[in-house]
């Protein structure tokens, strides 16, 4: 059977890129479309939208209000079905010809969620985002009836998709590539890295921006006595900085380390300490991949993969006691167990399962 693989823009870098990516894997006769492709070669011989030919291309914020047109302008095409990989507008394409009437399935990394859950995405709070909000919604709500099947990529995101949409969704958990960091070796480059870091620390990684919530890290350290590690980038490192000062806590940055560099942190750290409301939350499993137990949110999709008391601890109020048992908690969590749960959101395990679906719901 032939199909088509649909997914937003194409950036270098990004959890929803590795899941096209490995669809690109388990259907490599299916055409890719996207709406631009900015992947800098990661990405090859996929279709583009009208709007990559326009002074939006690239240009998210300008373009959303004609994404959707967008994504309803696709031109002719045979195919016997179309998987769109969503976070945003994708799950609205609409191709012309036989493919028109062929099976639309949604692989769903969440709905909008400056649209539907501004709360947890600053671009959703400004007077411009809650209108156009109120105009897409009913929009989107009956794009999202189009679906002969929807996936998750967690239960926290099935549950949102039920509330949103008014559809059921299967969870099937993103792809992890678990052997990168389970087998990951110490080069030169990493041993010069870590050298001058703390030896029992805590770690934080992700983008440098405010609702990563990664102050969060440097009080888990104030109340555990450890020195942090916050490895990424981005514009909230002034702010970051300031806070750890005021607090009189050391921590150290590591800005964007290579791959090769954050399996070695997460290796060396006692613990990962992610308080970010997440999706599903790529890292945590990561870090279990290395063996390090994970300190995470109680809400959303990391309490899917870290197991309180096993594979780390899971926090519901992030301030002294509890904080402080969270971590202490975590770090007396099996190493080898957290090898273990890892390894059951293993790439092969997604590439089954979105297979098995696929093929279930266009039979």
């Amino acid at each position: 059977m032939s199909g088509i693989l649909v997914h937003e823009w194409l950036s270098r870098h990004g959890g929803s890129e590795n899941v096209f990516d490995v669809l690109g894997g388990v259907f490599p006769d299916a055409e890719r479309w996207c709406l631009w492709n900015e992947s800098e070669g990661r990405f090859s011989g996929v279709h583009e939208t009208a709007l990559a030919r326009t002074p939006l291309r690239g240009h998210k914020a300008a373009a959303l209000p004609l994404m959707p047109l967008a994504w309803r302008a696709l031109p002719e095409r045979d195919a016997d079905w179309v998987l769109c990989s969503s976070h945003l507008f994708a799950h609205h394409a609409r191709f012309r010809g036989a493919a028109r009437e062929a099976p639309k399935l949604v692989y769903t990394h969440t709905p909008a969620r400056y649209i539907w859950t501004p709360e947890l995405d600053g671009r959703g709070g400004g007077v411009a985002a809650r209108a156009a909000s109120a105009l897409l919604k009913p929009l989107d709500r009956r794009r999202a009836a189009e679906p002969v099947a929807i996936a998750a990529n967690s239960a926290f995101i099935a549950d949102r998709v039920a509330r949103n949409w008014g559809r059921d969704a299967t969870v099937i958990h993103p792809p992890i590539d678990v052997a990168r960091f389970a087998d990951a070796r110490p080069t030169d480059e990493t041993d010069a890295a870590v050298a001058d870091l703390p030896r029992d620390y805590l770690l934080g990684v992700s983008r440098f921006v405010p609702y990563k919530r990664l102050e969060l890290v440097i009080d888990a350290g104030v109340a555990s006595g450890l020195p942090v590690v916050l490895a990424g980038g981005g514009a909230d490192e002034e702010r970051l900085r300031a806070y750890a000062a005021d607090r009189r806590h050391p921590v150290t940055i590591v800005r964007d380390p290579s791959s090769i560099l954050l399996a070695a942190l997460y290796r060396g750290a006692l613990a990962l300490v992610f308080p970010a409301v997440e999706d599903f939350g790529i890292m945590p499993v990561e870090a279990m991949a290395a063996g390090t137990p994970v300190v995470g949110n109680a809400v959303g999709g990391v309490a899917e993969s870290v197991i309180d008391g096993v594979t780390g601890a899971l926090v519901h109020e992030w301030a002294g006691e509890d904080l402080r048992a969270a971590v202490e908690r975590a770090v007396a969590s099996s190493r080898e167990a957290c090898v273990r749960r890892a390894y059951e959101f293993d790439r092969p395990v997604f590439e089954a399962r979105i297979a098995d679906w696929v093929a279930e719901k266009t039979a």
